[in-house]
Parts: C-alpha cells; structure tokens; sequence
C-alpha cells in the first residue's frame, strides 16, 4: 500500500496547486511511482482525460507533473458554476446533471465522497505516493460539517499534511495559528509542518514567528518558498495574470461564466492584455470573446449590456475580433440550444459564418488540426475541446486531423472578414501559430514583427519545481511519510 500526503491550505489562493504540481515532479524525478489527487474541485478551467472524461486543469497539471497521462480519476468530482447557486456535477469525467448548492450538499456529497474515496484506495495500492490537494481552507465553521476536500480526505488516506500560507498576502501567522486552532485534534496530529509561501525578502527574518509556532504545536516549518515569477496556470484567478504593457492591445470579454481562459496565457507575456467588464472599453488591436459554462446566457447578458453592438462597432473601426469555442458560437449567426440554456433558436453577433446546434453529448478531446485560415493555412496546431456543440460554415477556421490519436477529417471554427472563431483551447500555446496572428496585426500597426517567445509547460513545471526543492525539506517529508 502506498503512502499519502496531503497540501492543505489555510485559505483559498495559498498556492496548493502549484505546491502540488511543484512535489509531484520533485518527487517523480527522485524516482517514486506518484499521482495527484484531489477529491472534488470547484472550476471551470477544464481539460480532457484519456478515457475522454473532464478534469480540472489543476489535475490535469499535476498529472503532467507526476510524468502520467491525465485521468478521471485523479478528479473524480468537478463542479462548475453555473451562476444563481447552481454547479454542474461532473463524476468520473461525466456530467451528471446541474444541482443548487443545498440540494448538492444534502443529497448527493455523501454518496460521491464514499465513491471517491474508493478511487483513492486504489490509487494508494497501485502507486507510491498519493499527493493530494485540499481545497480552499480546512476550517471553515459553516462549511466543515459538509467538507470532502480536506481533512477528512487526509484521516481516510491516513496521510501527512502540509498546511501552506500565502504570506504575500500578509496576516500568514494568524492563518496558521487560527487554522491550527480550529483543527481537530487528530487533524492537527496528521500534520508534519508548514509551508510559507510566495516570500519576498530576507527568510532569517522570519525566525521569530517559526520559533512561535515550532514551540506552541511542535511542527517545524518545512519551507519557505520565495515568490517567483512563473508561466503556470493559477487556477481560476485572473487576477493572477501579469499586468504587461505592450505594442499590442487585446481585450478579453469576461463574461459572466468565462471559462478556460488559461487559454490566453501565451498572449499575456508581450502584449497589453486586459479583461473588459464594460462594453464602452472595447477598442483593443484584438478583441476575444472566451469560453463559457453558459453560452447563450453570456451571449445574451452580451446583449442586454450592449456587448454585441460595441464589439460589432468596434470590429468596422478595425479591431481583429476571436471567438473560442463557446466564444465562437456567440460570434456566429444563430446556436440553437435545447441541452444547456434550453432557449431554442438564439440569435448570434453575426460576425462569423457559422450556426450552432447543441448536442446532448459532450465532446471532451486532445486535438491535431491543420489551419485552414489563409494567413497561416497549412499550419498544424493541437489543443484540446470541451463543447456540447457542433457548428456548420462554408468558411471553416481549421480541419481536424486526429481526435485522441484517431485520424479523421473534421472542418471546424469559422473565418469571417478580420474575424475567426475556433472550438481548439490551446490554441495560443501553438506559439508557431500565435506569432504568424501576432505578427500579421503588429503590420496592419505599423510594427515591426517580432518573435514570438517559445516556453513549454515542461519547462515551466522543472522551473518552478527546482525553486521549490531548494527551499523545501524534501528529506524530511519523505522521511516522516517512511519513505
């Protein structure tokens, strides 16, 4: 039987999943057989699993990080807002329906948390170490009674935590003695340090408040990470992304229910980026209307806040204008919806020729295309969909080439005039592809053309792990898990 460790937090944002994604490759360099973990996730950044299931894009990381091909059952349970108290439920990969949060927490939790813990039983048999994130904090009063996240996951997995503090944020030491003061008793035994994190400055000066609470629980502090500028996704905190200036200006709608918008990172690291709230800002070089959990209540919260007729002004006065996939059937001519919204024949922005019909299979898929768009036609790109749609156009952005390592031939997406529209997430991480758009833009600007930074999430994962490992007791951890 394996052994488990488990990354709380002490609140939300305290770095758990990078943490995670950071021990997973330490710990798989080293040579141990390990996989990532966590219970249930709240997110709408998403990403397809090998059995074709839907994962969290924090999962989907710490799977890559571990050397293992995402699965379901690193995530068995998904919940994706859907705005007014209401989350999708995704088991095992699955959607299972849309529920309120009191209906969730009263009929269904117990159910799915006895499920996943027996995924996490067998995951403890087949591999060394479990490494398993907790979610948001541990104890919260109103919320504990209903946790299967945190510090019950860590008693049934019989596994060591680390309780981890942003101290960025400021008020880190209070977080640790409140939380450790909330703690159960068994709970605050299961635990084998802390870990401070995002630290800017001189750690000596620290000493003081690790003494404290070496003393008060006798845990040592185990790390102090320092803050570290990095490409990886922050899980569902736009705010996360750098504030860059650049030639260029690109605007992203954040709409209501935006998803996997870590599909705009590679755009956020030359450019002026922002996201608009109010249509009268919409003026960027390059406009992008994002994903979304609910495409036809963004399209007509677009609407009703007069989004459509500033971004369609916006589009004759010269902006570029992108759609992904729920973004792209928003910018075609009509999606007509009976599975999500259920409003029937729903008219688009009109910007691409496309129509939409919504399917009550969800397809989730890695992808290999070859773009049809003339600017940088013959170009192949890979990526991934996650959509209840198929869309029709006589003018298609890309064809589809494989769909999980299958060849097929599959027209998708849309070209319009200074317009395209694509069901490819990751399409930017294709950084060929995003210089030639790039680069194309910057001559309509009079700019000269520069090279697109190259970077991969591989790379991005051995950094940030390397900064972790030099200021982390890696030797002392695996010596109180017994390994």
């Amino acid at each position: 039987m394996g052994k488990a460790l488990m990354v709380l937090g002490t609140s939300s944002g305290a770095g758990k999943s990078l943490l995670v994604t950071a021990l997973c490759r330490i710990l798989s360099k080293r040579g141990y057989d390990v996989v990532p973990f966590k219970s249930q996730n709240m997110s709408l950044n998403s990403a397809p699993s090998i059995e074709g299931g839907e994962i969290s894009r924090a999962q989907y990381l710490q799977a890559i990080a571990c050397g293992k091909r995402p699965s379901v059952r690193f995530n068995p349970i998904l919940l994706k807002p859907e705005g007014g108290m209401r989350s999708q439920v995704v088991f095992m990969g699955k959607p299972m329906g849309s529920v309120s949060a009191r209906d969730y927490m009263l009929s269904r939790k117990e159910e799915l948390f006895r499920k996943a813990m027996k995924v996490l039983d067998g995951l403890k048999e087949e591999h060394d170490l479990v490494v398993i994130e907790g979610a948001g904090s541990p104890v919260e009063i109103n919320l504990k009674d209903y946790d299967i996240a945190n510090t019950r996951v860590m008693l049934h997995a019989k596994a060591r935590g680390l309780l981890v503090t942003d101290i960025d944020r400021g008020g880190s030491f209070a977080s640790i003695v409140g939380t450790m003061e909330l703690l159960r008793p068994e709970e605050r035994e299961a635990i084998m340090g802390f870990v401070f994190n995002r630290f800017r400055g001189d750690a000596s000066l620290l000493k003081p408040g690790l003494d404290y609470l070496e003393e008060r629980y006798g845990k040592p502090t185990l790390g102090v990470i320092p803050y570290t500028e990095h490409r990886l996704p922050e899980e569902d905190s736009l705010a996360e992304f750098p504030k860059a200036k650049g030639e260029l200006h690109i605007q992203i709608i954040k709409l209501p229910h935006i998803s996997n918008f870590t599909d705009f990172e590679p755009l956020h690291w030359a450019n002026g980026v922002d996201y608009v709230t109010r249509p009268e800002e919409l003026k960027g070089d390059v406009i992008i209307v994002p994903g979304s959990k609910n495409t036809v209540e963004d399209l007509l919260w677009m609407r009703e806040n007069g989004f459509d007729d500033a971004l369609r002004e916006a589009h004759r006065e010269g902006s570029f204008v992108v759609g992904v996939c729920g973004g792209f059937q928003m910018l075609g001519k009509v999606i007509i919806d009976e599975v999500e919204s259920r409003r029937g024949a729903v008219k688009g922005i009109g910007l691409l020729p496309a129509r939409t019909v919504f399917e009550r299979t969800k397809r989730t898929n890695h992808l290999r295309a070859e773009i049809l768009w003339k600017p940088a036609l013959g170009m192949g790109v890979e990526g991934y969909e996650i959509r209840f749609g198929r869309s029709f156009s006589r003018r298609p952005f890309s064809v589809i080439r494989e769909v999980n390592g299958a060849r097929t031939f599959e027209p998708e997406g849309a070209v319009g005039e200074r317009a395209f529209g694509t069901y490819i997430h990751g399409i930017f991480h294709n950084f060929a592809f995003t210089g030639r758009f790039l680069n194309l833009i910057r001559k309509e600007r009079g700019l000269e053309p520069v090279s697109v930074e190259r970077w991969s999430i591989e790379e991005e994962i051995d950094r940030f792990a390397e900064v972790v490992e030099r200021n982390l007791d890696v030797d002392r951890i695996l010596s109180e898990l017994g390994l």
